[in-house]
Formats: structure tokens, C-alpha cells, sequence
């Protein structure tokens, strides 16, 4: 599997949940990438979570921790600066930044949604602008995807916030690659 294909499937992760099989198999893809790479998906209960549940309790608990609990809200900005003036410059910098590279994110979702960013970082990858991809992890994405896992830390177990974990093993072993980050 290559990085591309991980942040695909790590970006459907974050979606609201259309498909238990679908969700299984991007949640297979991801750690096959990891395992790859001698790492162990944190995302294991996530894993079990999609094997318990059906679809209407996946779509729920969705809802209940992402929509209901502003500590796991996968919003970059938010998480980087809370609700001022300096959020809405980070996220026009992430727009700016999805025009110059042509990328057109889903339009039901904000720019700095971790799963919009890391459809980005697969438009990137597939266009084969690695060195800007690694700046943009590095400056746009990591702090940010910290600031949110340390958020959730001390609040939630949720099997759901375990992605946000894998996310930042995926982004960190892409940066290790070229140790840019």
C-alpha cells in the first residue's frame, strides 16, 4: 500500500460512516501500511468497534463524539487557536494552499477537518509533490493533530479517537522518510 492510498483511507475513516465494509477495509488498509513499516495500529479497538457494531450504531457513536464533544471535534484549527481570529487565518492559509495545488475538497466539510487535509495530503502524494507535502505536515497538519490527541486523551477511550492516533503514525513515518519532521 503506498502513502497515498493510507491517507485515502484514513480521510474515509473520518467521514460519517456509509458502509461497515467499507470502513473495515479502509481500516485494514491503514495497518497493513503501518504494520509495513514495523508499526502496530493504536487503531486496533477501532477495529473491534466496527466488528461489534452495526451501521446505525457506528453512525450514533459517530455522532456522539465527534458532533456532541468539542475535545475530539477533528477540526485542526480549532484545536490550534479555539474560536478567534487567528483560526480563520489558518484556515484560509489551508484553502490558498488547496487552490495552488488544485485540490477541491468535499464541499459539506471545512477545510481544516483532519479527514478533508488528509485527502489533500493524498492529492499530493498522487501528484508527486512530496517535499510540499512534508512542509504542510510539518507546519499545517502535526501541531494541530497533537493538540487534538492531547485533548482527548484524558477524556475518552472511544475507539473513534484511536484513528486520530494512527493518523499521526501515518503522518509521522511519511516525515521519517526524508526526517523532515
Amino acid at each position: 500500500m503506498t502513502i497515498q492510498e493510507s491517507y485515502e483511507k484514513l480521510s474515509r475513516l473520518l467521514e460519517y460512516p456509509e458502509g461497515k465494509e467499507a470502513l473495515i477495509e479502509c481500516y485494514e488498509g491503514v495497518a497493513d501500511y503501518l504494520g509495513q513499516g514495523g508499526l502496530e495500529s493504536p487503531a486496533a479497538p477501532f477495529k473491534e468497534l466496527l466488528r461489534s457494531s452495526t451501521l446505525a450504531e457506528l453512525q450514533e457513536d459517530y455522532v456522539a463524539q465527534f458532533d456532541f464533544n468539542p475535545a475530539a471535534a477533528p477540526y485542526l484549527g480549532h484545536h490550534l487557536y479555539g474560536d478567534n481570529q487567528k483560526k480563520a487565518s489558518y484556515m484560509i492559509q489551508v484553502k490558498q494552499e488547496y487552490g495552488r495545488h488544485d485540490f477541491v475538497p468535499a464541499a459539506e466539510e471545512l477545510p481544516d477537518h483532519l479527514g478533508v487535509v488528509l485527502s489533500f495530503l493524498a492529492h499530493l502524494a498522487q501528484r508527486g509533490e512530496h517535499a510540499f507535502r512534508r512542509r504542510f505536515i510539518e507546519e499545517m497538519v502535526l501541531p494541530g493533530l497533537q493538540k487534538l490527541v492531547a485533548s482527548c486523551a484524558p477524556r475518552s477511550s472511544s475507539p473513534w479517537l484511536t484513528l486520530f492516533e494512527a493518523a499521526g503514525l501515518v503522518l509521522s513515518h511519511d516525515c521519517r522518510e526524508v526526517s523532515t519532521c
